[in-house]
């Protein structure tokens, strides 16, 4: 009896074995037949409805395209007239992959069926990700009424933070029927490119360039008043406002200054070559120099250094430098020079780039002791002839604020020239 209680024993093992064993070589022929479907029938190349998934109950959408040029692949990120590069799409049979190199982020997706589903990640695989879907879908915000009025205009908008600070701020919409676009213009800059629609006299507003989306809803009143939060994965914060035509923030070129005593700045950093860079190099003398407080991590800075790159090529012949002090997220020599060296090739810069430490306001007053204070990533200052600093620029107003980036290149402009001339 025991014998064959052992056979049967055995066989039964021997049984769920092969059985096992057919279970797995039928998933992978099933897996393997999904990927050829795959293969088949997806299609990258187009436009894209994405969905953040921030955390419960806030799904943040935005929208991108993979366009194709000469068999490769690129994403780019829409937001209202913006078409922002996000990176390279490399597919395989079952996944698609876009390096964010901006923020040094990647979407790392499953394809299944024609939808993507992944996540926002670092490169590095550090921090938590962020789950994202795709469709191929060309709306951002469903509509189901029409807009009461048009909304269009600037407004006088504070923000309160939990602690009960508020920051004043302005916000410049334009509205054709549902949509709607616009930006928030802070102190230390912009919202940048805002995209949304209006239903009744309701509002959302969303953007997003590979860093984090950015979430804003809210109401228009008839009496030209504005209420509403932002939200993202720390909570949310309340705005409210009123519409003014003249609507501004306090001037950016008196926000941020030397202390008493001080003509100029003493640094000595090293570029991306471990060579130490200083004021007092012969390269600088007898020039206007400008000098940008900067990182590779911050949007606004990316808005700046598409404007200083080309500037600096036009104008490099007539007597001007610029130096870009990096305050990055790490000062690990591999780690800065790749995303210093990618910020260089992106915009074609030619300037001169410096480690001066880490993404940290108090390290770049401790870095930069003449300043009095520090408020904004990035910051503008312009040296004269002499070495001694002319003027200095709290922030920048990107494109998408429209008339305030307009007159901060008249004025930059006009200050360089009248420099130039001394």
């Amino acid at each position: 009896m025991k014998l064959k209680s052992l056979l049967t024993a055995v066989l039964a093992i021997s049984i769920t074995f092969t059985y096992a064993q057919e279970q797995t070589a039928l998933v992978k022929k099933q897996a393997a037949k999904l990927q050829e479907k795959n293969q088949k029938t997806f299609v990258a190349p187009g436009n894209w409805r994405g969905i953040a998934k921030v955390k419960e109950g806030l799904e943040i959408p935005f929208n991108f395209e993979i366009s194709e040029k000469n068999g490769q692949q690129k994403l780019y990120f829409r937001n209202a007239e913006e078409r922002f590069e996000g990176g390279p799409v490399k597919q395989t049979a079952d996944s698609l992959f876009v390096k964010l190199d901006q923020f040094d982020n990647e979407l790392a997706f499953a394809i299944v069926g024609n939808q993507l589903t992944g996540t926002l990640r670092k490169q590095d695989k550090a921090g938590k990700p962020l789950v994202i879907i795709a469709e191929h879908k060309n709306y951002r915000f469903k509509t189901d009424k029409p807009a009461t009025a048009d909304y269009s205009g600037s407004y006088d908008v504070i923000f309160t933070s939990p602690n009960g600070k508020e920051e004043k701020t302005v916000g410049l919409f334009k509205q054709a029927g549902n949509k709607l676009t616009g930006t928030f213009l802070r102190v230390t800059g912009d919202s940048r490119y805002l995209e949304g629609v209006v239903e009744g006299n309701e509002f959302q507003l969303s953007s997003f360039i590979g860093s984090s989306p950015a979430y804003y809803k809210g109401t228009f009143q008839a009496d030209g008043a504005i209420k509403g939060e932002v939200l993202g994965a720390r909570g949310s914060q309340p705005f409210t406002g009123t519409k003014n035509k003249d609507a501004a923030l306090p001037d950016p070129y008196k926000l941020t200054y030397l202390k008493s005593g001080y003509k100029t700045l003493d640094f000595s950093f090293p570029d991306l070559n471990g060579k130490k860079i200083s004021l007092k190099d012969e390269k600088y003398k007898n020039k206007v120099v400008i000098l940008t407080i900067t990182g590779s991590w911050c949007p606004n800075c990316v808005d700046e250094a598409t404007f200083m790159a080309p500037w600096y090529k036009k104008n490099k012949n007539r007597g001007v430098e610029i130096i870009a002090l990096h305050y990055e997220r790490s000062t690990e020599p591999e780690y800065a020079k790749k995303v210093m060296t990618r910020f260089r090739e992106r915009f074609g810069i030619e300037y001169d780039q410096v480690l001066a430490g880490t993404a940290d306001k108090q390290v770049v007053s401790e870095s930069l002791p003449a300043l009095d204070s520090f408020l904004s990533f990035p910051t503008t200052i312009i040296i004269d002839k002499q070495g001694n600093v002319a003027q200095i620029h709290t922030g920048f107003n990107g494109p998408a604020t429209g008339k305030f980036y307009d007159e901060f290149v008249k004025e930059f402009n006009a200050e360089i020239d009248t420099l130039l001339k001394k």
